[in-house]
Protein backbone atom coordinates (compact mmCIF):
# COMPACT_ATOMS: atom_id res chain seq x y z
CA UNK A 1 0.00 0.00 0.00
CA UNK A 2 1.13 3.53 -1.05
CA UNK A 3 1.73 6.21 1.20
CA UNK A 4 -0.58 8.89 1.64
CA UNK A 5 0.28 11.95 -0.62
CA UNK A 6 -1.79 14.02 1.80
CA UNK A 7 -0.75 14.51 5.66
CA UNK A 8 -3.71 14.00 7.42
CA UNK A 9 -1.82 13.89 10.65
CA UNK A 10 -0.38 17.12 10.03
CA UNK A 11 -3.81 18.35 8.96
CA UNK A 12 -5.80 17.27 12.47
CA UNK A 13 -3.30 18.55 14.80
CA UNK A 14 -3.50 22.02 13.33
CA UNK A 15 -7.00 21.30 13.26
CA UNK A 16 -6.91 20.28 16.78
CA UNK A 17 -4.69 23.75 17.53
CA UNK A 18 -6.67 25.85 15.80
CA UNK A 19 -9.78 24.93 17.52
CA UNK A 20 -7.93 24.96 21.10
CA UNK A 21 -6.63 28.81 19.67
CA UNK A 22 -10.24 29.58 19.23
CA UNK A 23 -11.76 28.05 22.34
CA UNK A 24 -9.04 30.12 24.70
CA UNK A 25 -9.57 33.25 22.42
CA UNK A 26 -13.59 33.33 22.70
CA UNK A 27 -12.77 32.78 26.58
CA UNK A 28 -10.63 35.96 26.59
CA UNK A 29 -13.12 37.74 24.62
CA UNK A 30 -15.80 36.80 26.62
CA UNK A 31 -13.39 38.20 29.60
CA UNK A 32 -13.01 41.76 27.77
CA UNK A 33 -16.22 42.05 27.03
CA UNK A 34 -17.92 41.21 30.15
CA UNK A 35 -15.52 43.12 32.25
CA UNK A 36 -14.95 47.24 33.09
CA UNK A 37 -14.00 48.87 29.67
CA UNK A 38 -12.38 52.44 30.04
CA UNK A 39 -14.71 54.54 27.11
CA UNK A 40 -14.76 58.15 28.15
CA UNK A 41 -13.94 60.82 25.87
CA UNK A 42 -12.51 64.25 26.35
CA UNK A 43 -11.36 63.09 30.04
CA UNK A 44 -8.67 65.75 30.08
CA UNK A 45 -9.30 68.50 32.26
CA UNK A 46 -10.52 71.77 31.46
CA UNK A 47 -13.21 74.76 32.99
CA UNK A 48 -16.09 75.68 30.66
CA UNK A 49 -15.18 79.45 30.72
CA UNK A 50 -17.29 81.40 28.29
CA UNK A 51 -21.01 80.66 27.22
CA UNK A 52 -23.77 82.21 24.52
CA UNK A 53 -26.46 79.97 23.72
CA UNK A 54 -25.79 76.58 22.46
CA UNK A 55 -22.17 77.53 22.20
CA UNK A 56 -19.37 77.30 25.20
CA UNK A 57 -15.97 77.29 25.33
CA UNK A 58 -13.00 75.08 27.01
CA UNK A 59 -10.38 76.07 28.62
CA UNK A 60 -7.56 73.98 28.98
CA UNK A 61 -4.44 75.05 31.44
CA UNK A 62 -1.37 73.53 31.01
CA UNK A 63 1.03 73.10 34.56
CA UNK A 64 3.24 75.44 33.04
CA UNK A 65 2.44 78.22 30.72
CA UNK A 66 5.24 78.47 27.93
CA UNK A 67 3.56 79.98 25.43
CA UNK A 68 2.78 83.93 25.33
CA UNK A 69 -0.42 83.60 22.90
CA UNK A 70 -2.77 81.31 23.71
CA UNK A 71 -4.38 79.17 21.00
CA UNK A 72 -8.24 78.61 20.06
CA UNK A 73 -9.73 75.85 18.33
CA UNK A 74 -12.24 76.09 16.48
CA UNK A 75 -14.16 72.36 15.39
CA UNK A 76 -16.62 71.49 12.42
CA UNK A 77 -20.65 71.81 13.52
CA UNK A 78 -20.38 68.46 12.53
CA UNK A 79 -19.49 65.77 15.15
CA UNK A 80 -17.76 67.10 17.92
CA UNK A 81 -14.46 68.94 19.24
CA UNK A 82 -13.87 65.96 21.61
CA UNK A 83 -12.16 64.15 18.25
CA UNK A 84 -8.88 66.11 19.62
CA UNK A 85 -9.00 64.48 23.25
CA UNK A 86 -10.53 61.00 22.07
CA UNK A 87 -8.23 58.52 24.46
CA UNK A 88 -5.52 58.89 26.70
CA UNK A 89 -2.32 58.64 25.10
CA UNK A 90 -3.44 60.21 21.67
CA UNK A 91 -4.46 63.26 22.81
CA UNK A 92 -3.98 66.88 20.52
CA UNK A 93 -5.21 68.95 23.80
CA UNK A 94 -2.67 66.67 25.71
CA UNK A 95 -0.25 67.18 23.40
CA UNK A 96 -0.33 71.00 23.10
CA UNK A 97 -0.77 71.31 27.18
CA UNK A 98 2.71 69.15 28.06
CA UNK A 99 4.39 71.95 25.39
CA UNK A 100 2.84 74.66 27.59
CA UNK A 101 0.15 75.83 25.60
CA UNK A 102 -2.86 77.58 26.82
CA UNK A 103 -6.25 76.51 24.68
CA UNK A 104 -9.23 77.73 24.75
CA UNK A 105 -11.84 75.14 22.34
CA UNK A 106 -15.37 75.98 20.95
CA UNK A 107 -17.76 73.16 21.68
CA UNK A 108 -20.75 74.37 19.85
CA UNK A 109 -23.28 71.76 21.58
CA UNK A 110 -26.75 70.67 19.81
CA UNK A 111 -28.64 73.45 18.17
CA UNK A 112 -32.58 73.48 18.53
CA UNK A 113 -35.37 74.42 16.19
CA UNK A 114 -34.73 77.95 17.28
CA UNK A 115 -31.13 77.87 15.61
CA UNK A 116 -32.59 77.11 11.96
CA UNK A 117 -32.05 80.47 11.21
CA UNK A 118 -28.39 80.70 12.19
CA UNK A 119 -25.92 81.76 9.17
CA UNK A 120 -22.17 81.51 8.56
CA UNK A 121 -22.11 84.84 9.05
CA UNK A 122 -23.68 84.19 13.11
CA UNK A 123 -21.27 81.94 13.79
CA UNK A 124 -18.26 83.59 12.39
CA UNK A 125 -19.00 87.40 13.41
CA UNK A 126 -21.15 86.74 16.22
CA UNK A 127 -19.97 83.47 18.21
CA UNK A 128 -16.40 83.17 17.04
CA UNK A 129 -15.95 87.17 17.70
CA UNK A 130 -17.18 87.10 21.00
CA UNK A 131 -15.08 84.52 22.09
CA UNK A 132 -11.95 86.06 20.06
CA UNK A 133 -13.51 89.12 22.29
CA UNK A 134 -13.56 87.40 25.72
CA UNK A 135 -10.07 85.67 25.45
CA UNK A 136 -8.21 89.22 24.17
CA UNK A 137 -9.66 90.96 27.09
CA UNK A 138 -8.80 87.86 29.62
CA UNK A 139 -5.34 87.69 28.60
CA UNK A 140 -4.68 91.61 27.63
CA UNK A 141 -3.51 90.58 24.19
CA UNK A 142 -3.63 91.95 20.81
CA UNK A 143 -4.31 88.88 19.16
CA UNK A 144 -4.41 84.95 19.52
CA UNK A 145 -3.45 81.73 17.68
CA UNK A 146 -6.58 80.20 15.86
CA UNK A 147 -6.62 76.87 14.59
CA UNK A 148 -9.75 75.43 12.59
CA UNK A 149 -10.77 71.71 11.73
CA UNK A 150 -12.15 70.65 8.61
CA UNK A 151 -15.50 73.04 8.56
CA UNK A 152 -14.54 75.27 11.47
CA UNK A 153 -10.86 75.61 9.54
CA UNK A 154 -13.63 77.42 6.84
CA UNK A 155 -15.12 79.19 9.36
CA UNK A 156 -11.54 80.21 10.64
CA UNK A 157 -10.50 81.14 7.24
CA UNK A 158 -13.09 83.59 6.59
CA UNK A 159 -12.76 84.88 10.55
CA UNK A 160 -9.22 85.34 9.54
CA UNK A 161 -9.78 87.51 6.49
CA UNK A 162 -12.47 89.46 8.17
CA UNK A 163 -10.78 90.03 11.62
CA UNK A 164 -7.27 89.99 10.57
CA UNK A 165 -5.91 91.96 13.42
CA UNK A 166 -6.92 89.97 16.37
CA UNK A 167 -5.26 86.98 15.08
CA UNK A 168 -1.72 86.26 15.34
CA UNK A 169 -1.43 83.10 13.81
CA UNK A 170 -3.58 80.96 11.60
CA UNK A 171 -3.42 77.03 11.37
CA UNK A 172 -5.74 75.06 8.58
CA UNK A 173 -5.84 71.09 9.36
CA UNK A 174 -8.09 69.27 6.73
CA UNK A 175 -9.54 72.07 5.89
CA UNK A 176 -11.78 72.91 2.80
CA UNK A 177 -11.35 75.68 0.49
CA UNK A 178 -11.24 74.95 -2.87
CA UNK A 179 -14.55 72.57 -3.81
CA UNK A 180 -13.99 72.32 -7.27
CA UNK A 181 -13.19 68.96 -7.01
CA UNK A 182 -14.26 65.39 -8.01
CA UNK A 183 -12.06 63.82 -6.10
CA UNK A 184 -14.23 61.86 -3.59
CA UNK A 185 -17.97 61.34 -3.76
CA UNK A 186 -18.57 64.21 -1.06
CA UNK A 187 -17.89 67.23 -3.29
CA UNK A 188 -19.77 64.99 -6.27
CA UNK A 189 -22.74 64.59 -4.24
CA UNK A 190 -23.05 68.10 -2.77
CA UNK A 191 -22.44 69.29 -6.17
CA UNK A 192 -26.07 67.88 -6.98
CA UNK A 193 -27.81 68.51 -3.50
CA UNK A 194 -31.01 70.41 -3.22
CA UNK A 195 -29.54 72.05 0.05
CA UNK A 196 -32.54 74.25 0.45
CA UNK A 197 -35.32 71.68 -0.37
CA UNK A 198 -33.17 69.50 2.96
CA UNK A 199 -33.00 72.41 5.03
CA UNK A 200 -36.88 73.06 4.81
CA UNK A 201 -38.04 69.92 5.22
CA UNK A 202 -36.01 69.57 8.24
CA UNK A 203 -35.45 72.94 9.83
CA UNK A 204 -32.07 71.74 10.88
CA UNK A 205 -29.77 69.31 9.02
CA UNK A 206 -30.45 66.35 10.89
CA UNK A 207 -26.42 64.74 12.05
CA UNK A 208 -27.96 61.07 11.79
CA UNK A 209 -28.80 61.51 7.88
CA UNK A 210 -25.39 63.48 7.24
CA UNK A 211 -23.22 60.62 9.24
CA UNK A 212 -25.37 57.81 6.85
CA UNK A 213 -24.06 59.74 3.93
CA UNK A 214 -20.55 59.57 4.95
CA UNK A 215 -20.72 56.03 5.74
CA UNK A 216 -22.22 55.39 2.07
CA UNK A 217 -18.92 57.35 0.81
CA UNK A 218 -17.00 54.09 1.19
CA UNK A 219 -19.60 51.70 2.42
CA UNK A 220 -17.12 48.48 1.98
CA UNK A 221 -14.61 50.45 4.58
CA UNK A 222 -16.47 52.24 6.84
CA UNK A 223 -19.03 49.98 7.62
CA UNK A 224 -17.54 46.44 6.25
CA UNK A 225 -13.82 46.54 7.09
CA UNK A 226 -14.70 48.13 10.34
CA UNK A 227 -16.08 45.24 12.06
CA UNK A 228 -14.35 42.43 10.50
CA UNK A 229 -11.19 44.12 12.49
CA UNK A 230 -13.05 44.53 15.66
CA UNK A 231 -13.69 40.66 15.85
CA UNK A 232 -10.17 39.93 14.57
CA UNK A 233 -9.31 42.12 17.63
CA UNK A 234 -12.13 41.15 20.19
CA UNK A 235 -9.83 39.68 22.89
CA UNK A 236 -7.55 43.01 23.12
CA UNK A 237 -8.64 45.23 25.42
CA UNK A 238 -7.16 48.40 24.43
CA UNK A 239 -8.06 47.72 20.80
CA UNK A 240 -12.08 47.24 22.31
CA UNK A 241 -11.88 50.24 24.19
CA UNK A 242 -10.42 52.70 21.74
CA UNK A 243 -13.26 51.13 19.18
CA UNK A 244 -15.68 52.33 21.15
CA UNK A 245 -14.31 55.11 21.93
CA UNK A 246 -14.72 55.91 18.00
CA UNK A 247 -17.91 54.49 17.51
CA UNK A 248 -19.13 56.81 20.52
CA UNK A 249 -17.92 60.07 18.63
CA UNK A 250 -18.69 58.76 15.22
CA UNK A 251 -22.37 58.48 16.28
CA UNK A 252 -22.76 61.60 18.30
CA UNK A 253 -23.65 63.52 15.63
CA UNK A 254 -24.86 67.45 16.50
CA UNK A 255 -28.08 68.89 14.03
CA UNK A 256 -26.27 71.69 11.82
CA UNK A 257 -28.31 74.76 11.91
CA UNK A 258 -30.72 74.78 8.59
CA UNK A 259 -29.80 78.30 7.67
CA UNK A 260 -25.85 77.17 7.67
CA UNK A 261 -26.08 73.90 5.85
CA UNK A 262 -27.82 75.37 3.16
CA UNK A 263 -25.60 78.21 3.03
CA UNK A 264 -22.41 76.02 3.12
CA UNK A 265 -23.51 73.85 0.78
CA UNK A 266 -24.72 76.95 -1.91
CA UNK A 267 -21.80 79.41 -1.68
CA UNK A 268 -18.82 76.45 -1.29
CA UNK A 269 -19.95 73.20 -2.76
CA UNK A 270 -21.60 74.44 -5.71
CA UNK A 271 -20.44 78.09 -6.29
CA UNK A 272 -17.08 77.77 -4.82
CA UNK A 273 -16.89 81.26 -3.55
CA UNK A 274 -14.11 81.24 -0.80
CA UNK A 275 -11.44 80.28 -2.74
CA UNK A 276 -12.24 83.00 -5.26
CA UNK A 277 -12.86 85.82 -2.91
CA UNK A 278 -16.43 86.47 -3.26
CA UNK A 279 -17.62 85.27 -0.51
CA UNK A 280 -19.94 87.53 1.80
CA UNK A 281 -20.52 87.49 4.89
CA UNK A 282 -23.16 90.10 6.28
CA UNK A 283 -22.19 92.37 3.22
CA UNK A 284 -18.83 92.13 3.96
CA UNK A 285 -16.68 90.13 0.92
CA UNK A 286 -13.92 87.59 2.23
CA UNK A 287 -10.89 88.57 0.83
CA UNK A 288 -8.48 85.80 0.96
CA UNK A 289 -5.66 88.26 0.54
CA UNK A 290 -6.01 90.23 3.69
CA UNK A 291 -4.75 86.52 5.50
CA UNK A 292 -1.43 88.06 5.67
CA UNK A 293 -0.53 86.39 9.12
CA UNK A 294 1.42 83.00 9.39
CA UNK A 295 -0.74 80.09 7.65
CA UNK A 296 0.33 76.80 8.47
CA UNK A 297 -1.67 74.48 6.10
CA UNK A 298 -1.87 70.54 7.13
CA UNK A 299 -4.00 68.01 5.36
CA UNK A 300 -4.19 64.50 4.94
CA UNK A 301 -3.07 62.51 1.55
CA UNK A 302 -6.04 59.81 1.78
CA UNK A 303 -8.78 62.23 3.17
CA UNK A 304 -11.85 60.62 1.13
CA UNK A 305 -14.23 63.87 2.40
CA UNK A 306 -11.92 66.83 2.45
CA UNK A 307 -8.97 65.41 -0.27
CA UNK A 308 -5.86 67.51 -0.91
CA UNK A 309 -7.26 68.93 -3.99
CA UNK A 310 -9.58 70.81 -1.47
CA UNK A 311 -7.08 72.09 0.67
CA UNK A 312 -3.52 73.15 -0.98
CA UNK A 313 -5.27 75.93 -2.80
CA UNK A 314 -5.47 77.87 0.30
CA UNK A 315 -1.85 78.89 0.65
CA UNK A 316 -1.69 80.28 -2.94
CA UNK A 317 -4.55 82.65 -2.51
CA UNK A 318 -3.58 84.32 0.68
CA UNK A 319 -1.52 87.48 1.24
CA UNK A 320 0.86 86.15 3.64
CA UNK A 321 4.77 85.07 2.79
CA UNK A 322 5.00 83.29 5.97
CA UNK A 323 2.58 79.80 4.84
CA UNK A 324 3.73 76.00 4.40
CA UNK A 325 1.85 73.28 3.17
CA UNK A 326 2.07 69.77 5.03
CA UNK A 327 0.50 66.88 3.66
CA UNK A 328 0.56 63.60 5.66
CA UNK A 329 0.05 60.04 4.74
CA UNK A 330 -3.41 59.46 6.60
CA UNK A 331 -6.95 60.40 6.56
CA UNK A 332 -9.14 62.89 7.73
CA UNK A 333 -9.86 61.39 11.25
CA UNK A 334 -5.86 59.75 11.16
CA UNK A 335 -4.49 62.96 11.33
CA UNK A 336 -5.48 63.43 14.91
CA UNK A 337 -5.69 59.81 16.51
CA UNK A 338 -3.15 57.75 14.61
CA UNK A 339 0.23 56.89 16.71
CA UNK A 340 2.53 57.49 13.88
CA UNK A 341 0.51 61.21 13.29
CA UNK A 342 0.30 62.12 16.75
CA UNK A 343 4.24 62.06 16.45
CA UNK A 344 4.20 64.52 13.48
CA UNK A 345 0.84 66.12 13.30
CA UNK A 346 0.80 68.06 17.00
CA UNK A 347 4.63 68.26 17.64
CA UNK A 348 4.45 70.74 14.40
CA UNK A 349 2.40 72.90 15.45
CA UNK A 350 3.89 73.66 18.60
CA UNK A 351 6.96 73.87 17.06
CA UNK A 352 6.11 76.23 14.55
CA UNK A 353 3.66 78.37 16.81
CA UNK A 354 6.88 79.32 19.03
CA UNK A 355 8.96 79.86 16.29
CA UNK A 356 6.50 82.97 15.39
CA UNK A 357 5.98 84.20 19.16
CA UNK A 358 7.11 87.08 19.05
CA UNK A 359 6.73 90.11 21.96
CA UNK A 360 3.19 90.89 22.46
CA UNK A 361 1.35 94.55 22.36
CA UNK A 362 -0.71 95.53 24.54
CA UNK A 363 -4.34 96.14 22.85
CA UNK A 364 -5.23 99.50 22.06
CA UNK A 365 -9.06 98.91 20.75
CA UNK A 366 -11.96 98.80 22.68
CA UNK A 367 -14.59 95.82 22.29
CA UNK A 368 -17.87 95.59 22.13
CA UNK A 369 -20.05 92.24 22.31
CA UNK A 370 -21.87 91.36 19.31
CA UNK A 371 -25.51 90.91 18.90
CA UNK A 372 -27.37 89.25 16.23
CA UNK A 373 -28.64 90.58 12.93
CA UNK A 374 -31.58 92.48 13.13
CA UNK A 375 -32.74 90.78 10.10
CA UNK A 376 -35.85 88.41 10.17
CA UNK A 377 -35.38 84.83 10.00
CA UNK A 378 -36.62 84.29 6.80
CA UNK A 379 -34.80 87.19 5.83
CA UNK A 380 -31.67 85.18 6.92
CA UNK A 381 -32.66 82.16 5.41
CA UNK A 382 -33.27 83.58 1.80
CA UNK A 383 -30.01 85.50 2.12
CA UNK A 384 -28.51 81.77 2.56
CA UNK A 385 -30.04 80.08 0.38
CA UNK A 386 -30.50 82.24 -2.20
CA UNK A 387 -33.70 80.94 -4.19
CA UNK A 388 -36.38 82.73 -1.87
CA UNK A 389 -37.05 86.59 -1.75
CA UNK A 390 -36.77 88.59 1.09
CA UNK A 391 -40.48 89.54 0.59
CA UNK A 392 -41.34 86.13 1.56
CA UNK A 393 -40.23 87.38 5.00
CA UNK A 394 -42.78 86.79 7.96
CA UNK A 395 -43.00 90.33 9.69
CA UNK A 396 -42.24 90.29 12.91
CA UNK A 397 -40.52 87.13 13.14
CA UNK A 398 -37.13 87.61 15.50
CA UNK A 399 -33.71 85.56 15.51
CA UNK A 400 -33.47 84.26 19.08
CA UNK A 401 -31.51 86.60 21.49
CA UNK A 402 -28.42 85.59 23.26
CA UNK A 403 -27.39 85.36 26.76
CA UNK A 404 -23.87 84.87 27.86
CA UNK A 405 -22.88 83.04 31.28
CA UNK A 406 -19.79 81.99 32.79
CA UNK A 407 -18.81 78.33 34.45
CA UNK A 408 -16.02 77.58 36.19
CA UNK A 409 -17.40 73.78 36.65
CA UNK A 410 -14.58 70.90 35.67
CA UNK A 411 -15.97 67.76 33.83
Amino acid sequence: MSEPKIAVDLILKKLTESTEQAKTRAQKASEVLLGPLETDLSTTPFEVVYEEDRMRVKYYKPEKVEHKYPLLIVYALINRETMLDLQPGRSVIQTFLDNGIEVYMIDWGYPTRKDQFLTIDDHVNMYMDNVVDFILDKHDLPHLNLMGICMGGAFSVMYSALHPEKIKNLVTTVTPTNFDTDTGLLHIWMRKTHAYDMGSAYGNMPGDLMNLGFLLLNPARLIIDKYVGFFEHIDNKDFVENFVRMEKWIFDSPDVPGATFRQFITDCYQKNLLIQNKLELDGKRVDLKKITMPLLNIYGKFDHLVPPEACEHLTKKVGSKDKEDICLDTGHIGIYVSSKCQRLFAPKIVAWLREREGTPKKPTRSRKKKTPSTRTAAEKTASAAAPVQKSRAKKGETTPTRSTGKSTKKQ
